[in-house]
């Protein structure tokens, strides 16, 4: 039980961090000529590009991995995870401009997606009837 709740906790990290790396990739360049203004700047470095990469990729890999061997043996989670992946990097690296700028959110909204389905065939969560539990109530 206290590993699913730890997955539950990487997929919500996993989700959120995602999320934001799909609109910072699709804001940066938008706000590309008016980040140093407000002392952001950084945000367009290619090494907090990168570090933020790798950073969803150690929390993927550990959060899904872990729940596929240890709970739910799906492989959609892991094949959202490796798409999410390859479209991030492929597009970064074989892309540029406002191609890019839509490429590579759908690789990090795809990631966020792996995580949502990882946290729901995990188990985490056993109320209610259906996927998204939308209707449900807890004891």
């Amino acid at each position: 039980m206290k590993l699913l709740k730890a997955g539950a906790k990487l997929d919500n990290i996993g989700m959120t961090a995602s999320t934001l790396c799909a609109i910072h990739c699709a804001a940066v360049p938008v706000f590309f000529s008016s980040l140093p203004l407000v002392g952001m700047g950084f945000l367009a470095n290619p090494w907090v590009e990168w570090g933020m990469i790798i950073l969803a990729l150690i929390i993927g890999v550990s959060s899904i991995g872990g729940s596929f061997f240890n709970a739910h043996r799906r492989v959609l989670p892991l094949a959202l995870l490796i798409i999410g992946f390859a479209t991030i990097i492929l597009g970064h690296i074989f892309t540029k401009g406002w191609l890019e700028a839509v490429i590579v959110p759908i690789g990090g909204i795809t990631i966020a997606v792996a995580h949502f389905v990882n946290y729901k065939y995990a188990g985490t969560c056993t109320s209610g009837d259906s996927f998204l539990h939308v209707t449900h109530k807890h004891q």
